[in-house]
């Protein structure tokens, strides 16, 4: 296995480049971090690019994780020093892939329960969308142009293997793509809406939430076919649009879960 010491290495500073969401030129690669996400991806797609351990956890182990069967030319290690300046975290597993992310072609219909994502801009909300989207049962999301990078390293952190349960299309022009809904538009909103826990959300939809502070773009408002309000305590600010996504997408799944469940016969 090759062993890199040096701060100045050419690879090393490829790696301190990916940890900050930039990738080699030509190239779509993304650093993924942790012993969760890097076993989730190696579950769901397989060996990495390069695997990167911290020279002290190959020490204590002897070897690479057991569920980790590559190569030795696959794998790369690293002085403790060197992982420090290349973790997200403190005191970080010592495990990093360097991996490219697939890049999904867009369906022509649109039939399966989806989230729309306009212009996330903060890399929490938008990973905590994505985990809390995946834990609701929903495999496709949307993200405009405007949201943050959904691979970047903080989004990944929050969205805790999230990414992996679901395809993921970026830089979305969302209006245009509604022609290919077979299945209603869905938003939160005050105008024309009914209460959300009163509606009838059974059927699948294609949730949109949006940007922080502008909301939901007003033509997608337009054609929403579902508009609902969530009721909440009076003289509250309005709910971070991840909570209310969470609200939202659990409310549907707790309908559909309700009218799939088997009827007691009447006495």
């Amino acid at each position: 296995m090759r062993h890199i010491s040096a701060r100045d290495n050419p690879f090393y500073r490829q790696l301190q480049g990916l940890g900050m969401g930039r990738s080699p030129k030509g190239t779509h690669q993304v650093l993924i971090e942790g012993t969760h996400l890097c076993q989730a991806w190696f579950d769901r797609f397989g060996a990495p690019l390069v695997a990167v351990f911290d020279q002290a956890l190959l020490d204590a182990q002897r070897q690479p994780p057991r569920w980790l069967d590559l190569p030795q030319d696959h794998c790369i290690s690293l002085d403790s020093r060197l992982v420090r300046g290349l973790s997200q975290v403190i005191h970080g597993p010592g495990i990093f892939f360097v991996v490219e992310p697939p890049r999904p072609t867009l369906p022509e219909r649109i039939d399966q329960a989806c989230i729309w994502l306009d212009r996330i801009q903060d890399p929490g909300n938008l990973g905590t969308l994505l985990r809390t989207a995946a834990a609701a049962g929903i495999r496709q999301a949307y993200l405009s142009a405007g949201c943050a990078t959904a691979w970047s390293p903080k989004v990944l952190r929050s969205g805790q293997g999230a990414h992996f349960a679901l395809e993921i299309h970026e830089h979305i022009d969302l209006y245009t793509l509604t022609p290919r809904l077979a299945i209603a538009l869905a938003v939160t909103t005050l105008d024309d809406a009914s209460e959300l826990f009163s509606t009838d959300l059974r059927a699948p939809c294609a949730w949109v939430f949006g940007n922080e502070g502008q909301g939901v773009d007003e033509r997608l408002q337009a054609l929403a076919a579902v508009r609902v309000w969530i009721p909440q305590a009076e003289a509250v600010e309005s709910l971070n649009v991840a909570a209310a996504a969470a609200i939202c997408l659990f409310e549907q799944r707790r309908q559909q879960n309700v009218s799939l469940a088997p009827q007691s016969p009447n006495p």
